[in-house]
């Protein structure tokens, strides 16, 4: 498996119009909605590699790393997730439009 860097950062804008132009040009990957702050700035959490924070840095915008990798806490909430469906009984059968396949 081949791994990668996401940081998962917060972008603070100084009002809404300097946010939403920043999200309309670089287009990263948000969690979330905006929050707007007591002295009126406005923020929203973003997924983005390293080399995309260049394109994020502005006038009236500032950066706030929250998670150095965030890949790799997705991939450990990953390994939390168990297989099947927990809640059916174990002689269930499935049920459905699909055609049953018998092994052979």
């Amino acid at each position: 498996m081949s791994t990668y860097e996401i940081l998962r950062v917060r972008v603070t804008a100084k009002d809404a119009e300097t946010l939403r132009a920043l999200l309309r040009e670089a287009r990263p990957d948000v969690g979330g909605r905006p929050r707007q702050g007591d002295d009126g700035s406005f923020s929203i959490e973003a997924y983005v590699t390293p080399e995309q924070t260049a394109a994020l840095e502005r006038e009236g915008v500032s950066l706030t790393t929250l998670d150095e990798d965030a890949a790799a806490t997705g991939r450990e909430r990953q390994a939390e997730v168990g297989e099947g469906d927990r809640f059916a009984p174990e002689d269930a059968v499935p049920h459905g439009l699909a055609l049953k396949v018998t092994d052979a």
